[in-house]
């Protein structure tokens, strides 16, 4: 018999995030597990139809190959090779995904590292606004933002100096508590100590027991050269603290660069608009401009520069990000128009125009051509 499509096997689309494939076949796998099934062979052979579909579509670079060559992409030892005894999970992810659903099957070794999970500090944000200027020879700030750090007096732990956590008198220490829910023995986090298997009794009197205060903190940032709006910095850390004995969180930096007067970033690359006179396009003349480093840089504009020509000056723009090279500096022309001229200039540019005119420029005498051609049609 053909093998069904493992997005049908699920019930999602192939724009499934992988909280939703873990979700559709989380409610398959309890419906058809063989425990909650005893001698189903219907039952037995959906729940590995599910598992395997899940295997696949839940790695990466299994879901890329069956998105393009399906069940293809497995025959012939060209992948997971079949269920072959949840085969198609990488890693030993079939035991965490039901460590996830169900809890610890048979009583798990992983108590120790779900508690520090519980406790871990949480992750901060932290917005930071700095010019063009700063982005490119990058800068050394001190932020303060509001936090929590370990409670000096109990040293994190929540007790009074002198006394310890006691065992969680609802759970026996194990930080998880088991429920029957039919078939199934379902092991959840301890709802009084949160998972860690300890309860404070005697708690301290400086942070009431959580072990960690408020406070306001105050540390010194790297801004690397070449960050571009949106940039994240990550530091580890420097989040809030964790509780009883939880690691801290993360601080991250969210960079925002302002906008520039003159200049214009798309990526490692600067623009700027220079503007002259008719006379500097039509005659040509040398012209120095502002670069990103404070300095000045020359360009030669030569005679019959028409309007918009661009230039391009080599490793003038903004450095790559941890690498010794820059981007461009492209200077495009802006060629102005008078919109007031006195007697003498107007006298000279009625001369020019005659002379132009006598000279029958060769590209206005072919637009008006084409103009005369499509007035007669």
């Amino acid at each position: 018999m053909a093998k069904r499509d493992y997005y049908d096997v699920l019930g999602v689309t192939k724009n499934a995030s992988p909280g939703e494939l873990k979700s559709a076949y989380r409610k398959l796998a309890v419906k058809y597990h063989p425990d909650k099934n005893p001698d189903d062979k219907v039952a037995e052979d959906k729940f590995k139809e599910a598992s395997e579909a899940y295997g696949v579509l839940s790695d990466k670079s299994k879901k890329e190959n069956y998105d393009n060559f399906g069940h293809a992409a497995f025959e012939n030892g060209g992948g997971s090779g079949g269920f072959g005894g949840f085969g198609g999970f990488s890693g030993g992810d079939f035991s965490d995904i039901f460590e996830d659903f169900f809890g610890d099957f048979g009583g798990g070794g992983r108590r120790s590292s779900r508690r520090s999970s519980n406790n871990r500090g949480s992750d901060l944000r932290y917005d930071l606004s700095i010019s063009l200027e700063e982005a490119y020879s990058g800068k050394k700030q001190n932020i303060q933002f509001s936090t929590t750090e370990k409670c000096i007096t109990c040293k994190g732990n929540g007790s009074k100096p002198g006394y310890s956590p006691d065992r969680c008198t609802y759970c026996g220490g194990n930080g998880r508590v088991r429920t029957n829910q039919g078939f199934f023995t379902v092991q959840q986090t301890c709802p009084q100590c949160a998972g860690s298997g300890e309860e404070i009794t005697n708690p301290c009197g400086d942070c009431s027991g959580q072990g960690n205060k408020q406070t306001s903190k105050k540390i010194s940032v790297t801004i690397p050269k070449g960050v571009d709006d949106g940039t994240r910095i990550r530091l580890a850390g420097k989040g809030e603290a964790g509780t009883r004995g939880g690691t801290n969180g993360d601080l991250y930096l969210f960079i925002n660069v302002e906008s520039h007067q003159l200049f214009k970033r798309s990526d490692v690359n600067l623009f700027f608009e220079c503007p002259i006179s008719i006379a500097d396009s039509a005659l040509g003349t040398t012209l120095e401009i502002p670069t990103i480093d404070g300095g000045k840089a020359k360009i030669k504009i030569p005679d019959g520069t028409q309007n918009g020509k661009q230039f391009r000056l080599k490793g003038k723009g903004m450095p790559f990000m941890r690498r010794g090279d820059f981007g461009d500096l492209y200077v495009q022309i802006k060629t102005e128009v008078p919109v007031s001229l006195n007697k003498e200039q107007k006298d000279l540019l009625e001369k020019f125009r005659k002379i132009d005119n006598e000279r029958s420029n060769p590209s206005i005498k072919k637009f008006f051509q084409k103009a005369k051609s499509f007035w007669k049609n």
